[in-house]
């Protein structure tokens, strides 16, 4: 991020927009135009509407955020923006090891993370962890041991309490 700021910090900002063509690259084009990083981007439609929720993980001060919240209420398809204070955030992990691994020793271990083996085949077992984002750090730190072959991280959801 381009903006030098004792106060930087990790921010969740969510944003409910019309869901239509064009507007998830008006909205990271605001962030890259004015020189912010997004770490993550998770998208997903809201059920029974015509809307879809962007979270949005990025880092800044409290004025960078205010900034672009304030930049991304001039969007037109966005309904509402907001920062969570107090928040619910979860993040979702999958990850490949060989079958050759300790199976009950990764079992365990994906439990610890609010986690399960998923899918099993010839010579592979896929893992899914589902926790808050340090977490799921924290397992992929543990897992390394197991000697994975492929880890797909997903981006932050998050609701306020």
């Amino acid at each position: 991020m381009t903006v030098n700021s004792e106060n930087t910090e990790r921010r969740v900002v969510s944003v409910i927009v019309v869901n239509e063509a064009s507007v998830l690259s008006r909205i990271t084009n605001l962030f890259s135009g004015r020189g912010y990083n997004i770490t993550s981007l998770t998208v997903a439609p809201i059920p029974d509407s015509k809307y879809s929720r962007l979270t949005i993980v990025t880092a800044g001060s409290i004025r960078v955020i205010e900034q672009i919240t304030k930049q991304l209420h001039k969007l037109i398809p966005v309904l509402k923006v907001y920062e969570h204070a107090d928040l619910v955030e979860k993040e979702m992990a999958l990850v490949k090891f060989p079958i050759s691994e300790n199976l009950n020793e990764i079992s365990i271990l994906c439990e610890a993370y609010n986690g399960k083996i998923v899918n099993s085949g010839g010579n592979m077992i896929i893992a899914m962890v589902a926790d808050e984002p340090k977490r799921v750090g924290h397992f992929l730190d543990a897992i390394k041991r197991y000697n994975p072959k492929e880890i797909v991280r997903s981006g932050a959801v998050a609701l306020e309490r």
